[in-house]
């Protein structure tokens, strides 16, 4: 099934598991997804606001969506209310805070054997985190965000300019106004 940016569906694909999935896709690929000639140096998304963005853990599908166009070494800058924190139920904050590096992180959920519950956006944080530097603005206290190996921001625009700064002025920057509903791929 594809959806809209209303939620509402717009297509339906049935019959062959391979061919339905196909078929889908391709509409997906015209409608969601943006295709991208080159990294950027800086991406600024969001979480596309209630209720994706009420906690790290769905906003981490933002930085994601980021993740795919920035170049190595980049920086993704995220805007996401988290009201509700990490959130406090689960192991994804424990994950996150009890490993001193993103890579260590990686180096527990990918050894054989392991299996956590909320490993996998602990994972999709910790690639982010190997290859990009990330930032965001939130509600989440900057102490908790810090030993979570993201970097608290407490002004977007001034944030982003201090990137600007240190890519050049005229540095590309990509935005991603609804996040994870815009699919950006490198072409």
């Amino acid at each position: 099934m594809t959806l809209n940016r209303d939620r509402a569906i717009t297509g339906f694909y049935c019959g062959d598991a391979i061919a339905a999935h196909e078929a889908g896709s391709a509409i997906a690929r015209e409608t969601a997804m943006v295709p991208c000639e080159r990294p950027f140096p800086i991406v600024v998304t969001t979480n596309g606001g209630y209720p994706l963005d009420q906690n790290l853990y769905q906003t981490v599908k933002g930085m994601s969506a980021g993740a795919q166009i920035v170049r190595d070494g980049g920086y993704i800058l995220t805007a996401a209310r988290c009201n509700d924190g990490f959130p406090a139920h689960g192991n994804f904050k424990k994950l996150l805070v009890e490993h001193r590096t993103p890579q260590a992180i990686l180096d527990t959920v990918l050894a054989p054997g392991f299996s956590m519950f909320d490993q996998w956006e602990a994972q999709m944080l910790a690639m982010i985190l190997v290859r990009a530097r990330a930032g965001l603005y939130s509600e989440i206290p900057a102490d908790e965000l810090r030993r979570a190996h993201v970097e608290p921001v407490a002004d977007v625009g001034a944030r982003l300019g201090e990137e600007l700064r240190h890519a050049g002025r005229d540095a590309p920057v990509a935005v991603l106004p609804e996040g994870p509903m815009t699919i950006p791929y490198l072409r």
